[in-house]
C-alpha cells in the first residue's frame, strides 16, 4: 500500500483512511494484509479523515455495509434485536437514583415523541406523571399529552393479567383470536390466493415451454421472423405479468405463515410471565414494543377520557 503526503492541499486530505491500532498490535491481526486490515477498518465503521485535521466521519446508519449470517450467531438474532432497541432506549437514572421502566415506551400519538417522567411534588402525596417531550421543550409544537403514572401503570398491568388468564385457560382461542381464524371471509381469500399461486405457476411454466419450442420452430425454419417476432412479445409480457403476479401471492401468503409464527412466539412469552402482580422494566421490554399515549378528552360533565394504545411484540396492537 502506497502512502502519499498532500502538502497544501486539503481537500485531498479526506481520502486518507486511519486504521485502529488494534489491528497492527495483537498476533490475530498482524499476519493480516494492508489491503485487509482496511476493509476490516471500513466493517468497523472506523473510517476517520487524515491525522492533520484530527477530525472523524461516522457514516449515517444506512450507508452501513452489514453481512449477515456468516458464522454460528451467539444468541438468537430475536435476543440480538431486542438487546439493541433497549441500548437505544437506555434509561436515565432519576436524582433519587431509580430508573422508570416505562423510559423509552411510552410514546404520543400525534408526534410520535417519547413521553417525558416528571414529579408533582406540590400536593401533599407526589405523584409521578408523563408528557410529551415536544410539549416541554416549551416549543408548544404538541400538546401535553399528560397520564399520571399510577394510572398508566395500573392500565397496563390490567391487559398484562387479561392477556395472562387467557393463555392459560383456553391458548387455542387466544391464537384463533390473534390469527382472525374465525373470519371466514380472510379464510376464503387466504385460499383463493394459494389457488390463483398454483394457476399463475402452472401457466407460467406452459408458457416457458411454448417459447422454447417457438424458438426451436424459427431455428429450423418452421416460422417466419415476423410470426417469432410477434409471439415472442406476446409470452414475454405475459411471463413478466406472471411473475409479478406470482411474486405478490407469496408475499402474501408468506405475509400470512409469519403472522401465525409470531402469534405463537407471544404466546409463548405469555407463558413465561404467569399472573405478573406487577411490572419491571424487563417485563414491559419482553412484551410491549410501544405504548401510544392520546390526548386526553374532557366531557360536559367534567369527566376526562383518554385512549392508551398497547402495540405488543410480534403481533402489535390486539383489542
Amino acid at each position: 500500500m502506497t502512502n502519499t503526503i498532500y502538502i497544501h492541499q486539503p481537500e485531498k486530505a479526506f481520502s486518507f483512511t486511519r486504521l485502529p491500532n488494534f489491528l497492527f498490535a495483537p498476533p490475530t491481526f498482524k499476519p493480516l494484509s494492508n489491503e485487509a486490515k482496511v476493509l476490516y477498518a471500513f466493517i468497523l465503521r472506523r473510517t476517520e479523515l487524515s491525522f492533520k485535521n484530527k477530525r472523524r466521519v461516522r457514516k449515517p446508519q444506512s450507508e452501513w455495509v452489514r453481512v449477515e449470517n456468516t458464522q454460528e450467531p451467539i444468541i438468537s438474532e430475536q435476543v440480538f434485536r431486542q438487546v439493541q432497541e433497549q441500548i437505544a432506549n437506555r434509561r436515565r437514572k432519576c436524582k433519587d437514583g431509580t430508573t422508570q421502566i416505562f423510559s423509552g415506551l411510552v410514546k404520543c400519538a400525534d408526534c410520535g415523541w417519547s413521553l417525558s417522567y416528571g414529579e408533582n411534588r406540590q400536593n401533599s402525596k407526589p405523584y409521578g406523571h408523563y408528557h410529551c417531550s415536544k410539549y416541554g421543550q416549551g416549543t408548544r409544537q404538541c400538546s401535553m399529552h399528560y397520564i399520571r403514572y399510577d394510572v398508566l401503570y395500573a392500565y397496563v398491568l390490567s391487559r398484562l393479567q387479561y392477556w395472562s388468564g387467557l393463555v392459560q385457560h383456553d391458548e387455542e382461542r387466544l391464537l384463533k383470536r390473534l390469527l382472525n381464524a374465525t373470519d371466514k371471509g380472510q379464510a376464503a381469500a387466504r385460499k383463493k390466493q394459494a389457488a390463483e399461486l398454483k394457476k399463475a405457476e402452472k401457466r407460467k411454466a406452459e408458457v416457458d415451454t411454448l417459447f422454447a419450442r417457438m424458438y426451436e420452430d424459427w431455428a429450423a425454419g418452421r416460422i417466419t421472423e415476423y410470426n417469432f417476432s410477434m409471439l415472442s412479445g406476446k409470452y414475454q409480457s405475459e411471463q413478466a405479468e406472471l411473475d409479478e403476479k406470482i411474486e405478490r401471492l407469496q408475499s402474501a401468503i408468506a405475509t400470512e405463515s409469519q403472522n401465525a409464527a409470531d402469534a405463537e412466539k407471544w404466546i409463548a412469552l405469555m407463558k413465561e410471565c404467569v399472573n405478573p402482580t406487577e411490572l419491571t422494566a424487563e417485563l414491559l421490554n419482553t412484551l410491549i414494543e410501544k405504548i401510544v399515549v392520546h390526548e386526553a378528552v374532557k366531557g360536559e360533565d367534567g369527566s376526562r377520557e383518554q385512549e392508551v394504545e398497547i402495540f405488543y411484540r410480534f403481533i402489535g396492537k390486539i383489542d
